[in-house]
């Protein structure tokens, strides 16, 4: 026929010349073009009267290319055999090309759909090939739509890093593409991304860093890039603070881009973590003193003073206020700058000069105080300060401006030097009402040796009605020197009347550790309490006691010294400490603490306590104890309720170990990870095939189940076949089980997967028959309407020799004969069961 065809070309190539624009005479001359080999790819793309389907059809055996050459001059309708010729002979670099230039959504669809095993050539030459060679932005439009509706991130991911990272052309600095690009990397692959915003320079940084910062992202670190490379340094020092939570990196990044607004958020940062001289610096830098309320409280309260004056004096440029001035004073006094001092309160200020001489004279700074008191001026305290300082003389002039006792005082003196200590009793009854010359008696009577007699006098005038906190302090020193073993009474009896820091410097001189306790305790000082029992534990501690007082502290620091100080002296307790703190302390530091120590185990309660908020270090260290315990029950109910830790790592750790159950979980926590073919091989060299089968329908990839199957085919394990069958039914084809059942003549093991196969076809089957039964009564009911009768007798002659089951299709309406005939030959091995039929209460695979 060929040859016969041949003979016709010149007549052929005659009528054409005509004009003639048959396509069954176009056609011809292409198959003989075709087949002599001359130039048909020419004639195929520029003749336009052939039929592309046929001649297309026609060359798909003869050659592919021009197959695709005709399929393509169609474009558009034949877009399933270009696709279908393409595939078959492996031209994906073609089929990729027409896809970009076609711009079909409809095409990509079908190309794209997850059932092609082609997908992944053909996006591959996409990526590679098509798109980079178009320069129409249209493709890349249609293109990157396609990958959107078909839901491939990183297949996107890909093709955008080609078109933005890797191209030279103008898409390269499209804003857009560079926006969906780190979009999806956000979304779908995070360890991208930092390398996408050091590498573009075209995107909306500010919206992409609210994405990124947001939930379920957290990407902080790229945050952080983005907004300090679009030099929006507060947002930057924001996510430092707040995110990151990196003071260290704060201040870094504040040096470096030395803005005042950013100096200030990072001093306010410091403030509230405590690192107040920091803090004060980075204020200076800012110079702004809106927050001096705060740093003037958290500095007093470390003592700061040296930086405290700097900041005040920064301050009072722009805050005329008495609080600032005050407390410049009063850190003027702490550092003893007391010639600056007085040339301040010389001059023109708002400062509080008597609350600051008060609150020195308390903390006994009588020289600053002295000053200030001088400056005033208010005799009575300068009388006082005085003879605090031991300036007598001086004293004795401020004394007679302020009409004070001195005679008293003086006859006092005269009487002890003579002994006789009645008069001096009544004498000192005067003077000990007044406190500021309290102290000067009795270190008079203390100096010469009296101290029984200061005792008697200090105990009687405690019942004066003009008796003071200065006399029972007094007294109550007198005790911690001579008689310790009346303090604790006394101070128990006497609390709320006692200057207590005083009384406290007095116990701690004479090493009364328990009375100072007590005293911290009732001042307030909880954690000069909790550092004074720890520090002499061996008269001081007690384990109610220092529980109490723990729940009060106010540093921190001191919860984790008072673990070791435990774990050192009272172990047995340490998770009875804990359960007090535990609301209160940072459960990672504590286990980072305990650990360096090697006493994890010891405070198993707490850490199972503390699992519940889910920290990683927490969870951590429980599971490592398990581990070491081999408490593999435990161990797998904590990798079940709590995922936050390194679970690659425990899985690599346990993969070894030399319990089996151990190695389960390593399994497990592989397939909780998505690693299924690392789960189920380790499943399978513990020859725990229920755990393979589990994993590998876990992970939805036939590629997976079909390998089990196998490995269970290739190692004679028929019963494991039947339950791999059985398990991932879902997942396995049955052109697979059969051919391997059929292999190795495990079709008795094979038959109940095959006959659910069977079933599930027949029902679908069925379905449809119902649907096209019901279709045509429903047209026939519409022919018959105009019919008073139709006769019950009258059938459908079509419906004759249909197979139960198989309805209308084309095989079900072969003549019965035909149907009826038995096969003509049997597979090597195969049952011939007498039906094929699920038998009721049959078990259907995948469906329990």
């Amino acid at each position: 026929k060929r040859n016969r065809l041949k003979v016709l070309l010149p007549w052929l190539e005659a009528r054409v010349a005509e004009g003639n624009q048959d396509p069954f005479l176009h056609n011809g001359i292409a198959k003989i073009y075709i087949d002599t080999n001359r130039d048909p790819e020419t004639f195929l793309k520029t003749n336009q009267f052939y039929d592309s389907a046929a001649v297309g059809k026609y060359c798909e055996d003869r050659d592919p290319h021009l197959a695709y050459t005709a399929y393509k001059r169609s474009w558009g309708s034949c877009d399933e055999q270009l696709v279908n010729v393409t595939n078959k002979n492996g031209l994906y670099r073609l089929q990729a090309r027409y896809l970009v230039e076609r711009q079909s959504p409809d095409l990509w669809g079908m190309v794209l759909n997850p059932e092609n095993e082609h997908r992944r050539q053909v996006i591959d030459q996409v990526v590679s090939t098509a798109l980079p060679e178009s320069t129409n932005a249209e493709d890349v439009s249609a293109t990157v739509k396609a990958f959107i509706a078909a839901d491939l991130p990183n297949e996107l991911i890909e093709l955008l890093e080609k078109i933005v990272l890797h191209k030279s052309a103008d898409f390269g600095k499209n804003k857009n593409l560079q926006n969906l690009l780190i979009l999806t990397a956000i979304k779908a692959d995070k360890t991208r991304v930092m390398d996408y915003i050091n590498r573009l320079d075209n995107y909306d940084g500010p919206e992409i860093a609210k994405i990124a910062l947001g939930e379920p992202y957290c990407l902080y670190e790229e945050a952080f890039l983005i907004y300090k490379k679009h030099n929006l340094n507060a947002e930057a020092m924001d996510t430092l603070l707040m995110n990151l939570e990196s003071l260290e990196r704060a201040q870094e990044f504040a040096a470096r881009c030395g803005d005042s607004t950013v100096w200030y958020k990072l001093g306010k940062s410091q403030l509230e973590n405590g690192q107040v001289a920091e803090a004060i610096d980075s204020y200076l830098k800012a110079e702004d003193a809106t927050d001096y309320q705060e740093v003037i409280q958290a500095a007093e309260r470390l003592e700061l003073f040296e930086d405290l004056v700097r900041f005040l004096l920064m301050a009072r440029k722009s805050a005329k206020d008495a609080v600032v001035d005050t407390e410049l004073v009063y850190s003027y006094a702490k550092t003893d700058r007391l010639g600056e001092m007085e040339e301040f309160v010389s001059g023109t200020n708002t400062a509080n000069v008597q609350g600051v001489g008060d609150r020195l004279y308390d903390e006994q700074t009588y020289k600053a105080a002295k000053i200030l008191y001088q400056s005033i001026p208010n005799n009575s305290k300068l009388a006082s300060c005085f003879v605090q300082l031991g300036e007598f003389t001086q004293a004795v002039e401020a004394a007679k401006k302020a009409n004070n006792p001195k005679t008293w005082r003086e006859i006092n003196i005269a009487c002890v030097k003579a002994k006789q200590f009645r008069c001096a009793e009544i004498a000192g009854m005067h003077i000990i009402v007044h406190p500021d010359h309290l102290e000067d008696l009795a270190s008079q009577y203390e100096k010469d040796g009296h101290f029984e007699e200061l005792i008697a006098l200090l105990d009687a005038g405690l019942s004066s009605e003009r008796a003071h906190v200065g006399m029972y302090t007094e007294l109550a020193v007198l005790y911690t020197k001579y008689k310790p073993e009346k303090l604790m009474d006394f101070i128990k009896m006497n609390t709320a009347k006692l200057n207590i820091p005083k009384l406290i410097q007095a116990c701690e001189r004479h090493y009364l550790w328990s009375q100072a306790v007590f005293l911290y305790t009732h001042y307030d000082e909880f954690d000069a309490a909790a550092n004074t029992m720890m520090a002499h534990s061996t008269v001081a501690y007690s384990h109610d006691q220092f529980q109490m007082i723990l729940q009060k502290v106010s540093n921190h620091e001191i919860y984790y010294r008072a673990i070791t100080f435990y774990l050192e002296e009272n172990p047995m307790q340490v998770n009875a400490l804990l359960n007090t703190i535990m609301s209160k302390v940072d459960h990672a530091r504590v286990v980072g603490q305990v650990k360096k120590t090697g006493h994890l185990p010891l405070m198993l309660p707490y850490l199972k306590a503390a699992q519940q908020h889910n920290i990683q270090a927490v969870n951590e260290a429980i599971n490592d104890i398990y581990v070491e315990g081999e408490q593999f029950e435990d161990l797998r109910q904590s990798i079940e309720d709590f995922d936050l830790f390194d679970q690659i790592a425990l899985a690599q750790k346990l993969e070894g170990h030399e319990l089996v159950e151990m190695r389960r979980i390593s399994a497990l926590v592989y397939k909780k990870n998505k690693r299924y073919k690392q789960s189920i091989d380790l499943s399978k060299q513990d020859k725990m095939y229920k755990d393979a089968m589990e994993t590998a329908f876990d992970s939805g990839n036939a590629e997976l189940a079909e390998a089990l199957l196998r490995y269970f085919v290739d190692n004679d394990m028929k019963e494991c076949f039947a339950a791999c069958l059985f398990t991932c039914y879902d997942l396995i084809r049955p052109d697979v089980g059969l051919e391997l059942a059929w292999r190795k003549n495990m079709l008795d093991y094979a038959m109940p997967f095959l006959i659910q196969v069977l079933r599930e076809y027949t029902s679908r089957i069925d379905a449809l028959d119902k649907k096209t039964q019901k279709k045509e009564e429903a047209e026939e009911k519409e022919k018959s309407a105009s019919n008073d009768f139709v006769p019950d007798y009258m059938a459908n002659p079509m419906m004759a020799g249909v197979m139960p089951g198989f309805g209308n299709l084309a095989i079900g309406n072969a003549p019965a004969n035909v149907m009826m005939q038995p096969q003509g030959f049997q597979q090597p091995g195969m049952m011939q069961p007498p039906s094929m039929m699920m038998q009721p209460g049959m078990m259907q695979p995948g469906r329990m």
